[in-house]
This record gives C-alpha cells, structure tokens and sequence, in this order.
C-alpha cells in the first residue's frame, strides 16, 4: 500500500529554539522520499524520527541560508556511511553551486555513494517519474530562493454503474484500462478523470508570482509563516511571509491542506499563528507544524 505522508524534522527559523530543530521535511511519497531543506541537525532528527538514509532518494534545498542547509554534510555523509543502495540525486540553486561543494566535502570521508548534482536554473520540470513530476518555481529571497512543487500524473476512476449498464465485468474491467477501449466502448465511457495530487514546498520568500504558481490546486501546501501580521514590515524587509499572507495565498489557491512552519524565535504561541490564518480567511484544514510531526498527504478528491 502506497504511503503518502510528511514527516516534520524542524520547524525553526534562522536559529534553533529549545522545543525546534532547524528546518527539515521528508516526504514520503509511495516508495520514494523526498528530504527538503536539512538545516543544522537533521541527521539527528532523522534518527529520532525513525528516518533512515536509506529512505531517502532526492534532497531538495530551496536556497543557501544556513537554517536551510547546514545539515546537507551529515545527511550525505550518512547516505554514504550507510551505503545506499539506490541513486539519490540533489536539487538546490545552481547559483550555490559553490556553496553545495562546500557543504557536500565540509570534512573527509569515503565516497561510496554516487549522490547526482542537479541545480536549478530556471522555471519548470526537473524530473519525471512514473509516480510524479518535480517543478521548480523561483521565489523572492535576498538569495535565489526555489520553491517544489510535486504532480502526480492524472488517472481514471472508473464508474461501476456505467461499467454494468455496458455488462464490463470480471478480466474485462482491467483490459478496457489497458486498451483504452472494448467492443466499441471507450475507457471514457465507463471513467472519469482522477486528477493527481499535488504538494507543494514554498519557504524563504515574499509574496510573489512563484508563491501563487506552486500553491496553485495543492492537496498539501508546506509553507513559512515566519511573521505574525503585526509584523509585515519585517517580512518583505527580510523576504518572509507572514501567517496572515500564507493563508490568503492557500486560500486563492484552493489548497485543502495548508501547513505552516518555519517560526521566528520571536513568538511564544504558536496558536496564534492558526487564529491569524483563520481570520485570513482560510477554512481548509490547517496545522502549525512542530517537530516530529506527521501529516498525511490527503486522499485524492
């Protein structure tokens, strides 16, 4: 049975308070996992969350600030330590690319991994697979900043009533899939269009093109939230979003699930982040996000 869920490493901003690790996500996604942004001490959170480096296949870094990437040498030199098995390939800002070379060769170790390099340059696909594609959108940081987007590839849902009333049954449901047709019925009789679900990953930016473009129609949208609305200002003088801000853009979207996180240090409540999302105007489901936290991707419309 597929597994779609996101595992929740770290849940702070800029430095790591008592109760929140530097940022960190996995996304388990049928059989593969997606790890975005390791901040400082995601080899730990991993441990502690039952995450192994063998579960993961991609690394996703949305841009070069330390919250976002001082983790990368502990996870790559684990996924080496531990011999992984299967490829696992990197995406993060070619921009950075000095930056990756540091963090990926920080200290000596035995290679016996090969993690495959794929910066990011421009708008648009950068992998496809037969589970999903990954997009890339860039975003407005004082860095070059790229958030992810995951789509899963449309299906069917075939309609058992349609299915009777032209007497497909048994074998004969699974050939008319394959073939597309039978006996002069098409698959389009007897189905409807199932779209994919949709995740998406936006962290360090203001409001932009970007923000809109990889929330658009997500079953799950992971977000920052750094800034309360109170303090805006702040927000697009660092490159922020605030919860308020968040919200609207889940809401203009159509998102189902939003999930805030990357907090400043600055506030104590977490709730208030949920009341000011509410009063936004979002009436999906929403979680704050701490630490540990699992959240399943949710089931397709």
């Amino acid at each position: 049975m597929s597994v779609r869920e996101l595992v929740v490493l770290g849940t702070a901003s800029q430095v790591p308070t008592r109760h929140r690790n530097h940022n960190g996500y996995l996304l388990r996604w049928d059989g593969e996992g997606i790890l975005f942004d390791p901040g400082e001490g995601t080899q730990r959170q991993m441990l502690r969350a039952g995450v192994a480096a063998h579960d993961l296949n991609r690394i996703c870094v949305t841009h070069f600030h330390g919250d976002h990437s001082l983790g990368l040498p502990g996870v790559i030199q684990r996924i080496n330590l531990d011999r992984v098995p299967h490829p696992v390939t990197a995406h993060y800002p070619r921009s950075g690319q000095r930056f990756f070379d540091r963090l990926r060769y920080a200290t000596a170790y035995r290679e016996t991994v090969g993690v495959t390099e794929a910066p990011v340059d421009a708008d648009g696909p950068l992998a496809r697979t037969p589970s999903y594609t990954l997009e890339a959108r860039r975003l407005s940081h004082p860095v070059e900043s790229y958030g992810y987007r995951i789509v899963e590839p449309d299906g069917r849902r075939m309609l058992p009533e349609r299915l009777a009333a032209h007497g497909i049954t048994g074998p004969d449901v699974g050939r008319i899939q394959r073939e597309g047709s039978l006996g002069g019925v098409t698959l389009a009789d007897v189905s409807v269009v199932r779209r994919g679900q949709r995740f998406a990953f936006v962290m360090d930016t203001r409001l932009c093109d970007g923000v809109y473009a990889l929330a658009d129609g997500c079953d799950m949208l992971v977000i920052e939230s750094t800034f309360l609305d109170e303090d805006e200002h702040l927000a697009t003088e660092h490159g922020h979003l605030t919860a308020g801000q968040a919200a609207r853009v889940a809401r203009a979207s159509e998102v189902r699930h939003l999930v805030l996180t990357h907090f400043s240090q600055r506030y104590t409540d977490p709730g208030e982040f949920e009341r000011q999302a509410r009063a936004a105007g979002f009436e999906g489901e929403l979680t704050v996000a701490y630490d540990f936290l699992r959240v399943p991707v949710p089931k397709r419309r």
